[in-house]
């Protein structure tokens, strides 16, 4: 073969090799497009709302919606099991660029088949100690679905030091700070700042020196996730989505969630002003000192009313 022929027949395949890759790049970038990625969703709970049950099938052309429950777990690095520190039910509506979002206060009073009545936190380490991490997790998702009454697509749960590494792979975010809150000797007060990731870790752990305890702290804890939603899909960062959610995976204790899918999420999240298009809400109770049948003593409990969380169920869940 003539040496030019030859060069002719390796650039040829160079630019076979350049239209094909481009090609599987276009169509991944295409698939990982939340209105498509999202057509079909996994089921966790077993739960199913009896406006449900006559529904037709949805078209698979309609943008898709689902339901992530996002917790934090008090379990340090290295350790298997933990108490559920914070509860927030998402359902994210891609068709509206939509998302409503329900915190569930950790000290709710509930019922744990084959257990007895307990603190919501406390069902997650129960369930994982009798049963092994990975089943005890999906059955704490079953019972904390059960509860609401909302089907669960997705579950995230992560430890306080997960919050901290994707902020400060970030470089630090922009908070804003609801309420004056104290961390160890120093006040902050109400305003909008830039903290790194030890700042924001302290302030979402701490409840003790809010006026509303738990509820303030609940709040601080969305504040952070604002906060890092807009620095990680700044256009700058959106590149980074992929290693932004590797940084973080070590501190991942469970999920069904795959990369791809994270990163899916981030691209819907990207569309979503958060001061507009995300509604949160505090789901409230009324504080007693009750009886805990698997502590055996008694405590203080939060008892929501079960029809004031139906209408919120309802209101915010119905896609």
């Amino acid at each position: 073969m003539k040496k030019k022929a030859k060069w002719k027949v390796i650039g040829s395949s160079l630019l076979g090799f350049v239209v094909v890759a481009a090609a599987a790049l276009w169509f991944e970038y295409r698939q990982l497009q939340p209105k498509n990625h999202f057509q079909s969703v996994p089921v966790v709970s077993t739960v199913k709302k009896a406006s449900d049950e006559n529904s037709k099938p949805k078209s698979t052309v309609s943008a898709p919606a689902f339901n992530i429950l996002i917790m934090g777990s008090d379990a340090r690095p290295g350790q298997k099991i933990g108490h559920s520190d914070t509860m927030m039910l998402m359902h994210v509506d891609l068709g509206e660029n939509q998302i409503n979002a329900v915190s569930i206060p950790r000290d709710t009073r509930v019922h744990l088949n084959g257990y007895g009545y307990t603190k919501l936190t406390s069902v997650q380490y129960i369930l994982q100690a009798d049963k092994g991490p990975k089943q005890g997790i999906e059955e704490a998702v079953n019972a904390i679905s059960e509860f609401t009454g909302v089907p669960i697509n997705y579950y995230v749960e992560t430890n306080f030091e997960g919050l901290k590494s994707m902020i400060d792979t970030l470089g630090g975010i922009q908070m804003n700070v609801p309420t004056t809150e104290k961390i160890g000797n120093k006040v902050i007060d109400p305003g909008r700042y830039f903290f790194n990731g030890d700042t924001v870790l302290a302030l979402a752990r701490e409840r003790h020196s809010l006026a509303n305890g738990d509820y303030g702290r609940q709040q601080m804890q969305l504040e952070a996730l604002k906060g890092i939603a807009k620095e990680a899909l700044s256009p700058g960062n959106i590149p980074k989505l992929p290693s932004l959610v590797n940084s973080v995976s070590k501190y991942m204790i469970a999920t069904n969630m795959s990369t791809s899918d994270m990163v899916s999420l981030g691209l819907a999240a990207k569309d979503i002003d958060p001061n507009k298009q995300l509604h949160y809400e505090q789901h409230t109770g009324v504080g007693k000192t009750m009886y805990d049948d698997i502590l055996q003593n008694n405590n203080s409990q939060i008892v929501i009313d079960p029809e004031q969380l139906k209408t919120t169920i309802n209101k915010y869940f119905e896609s």
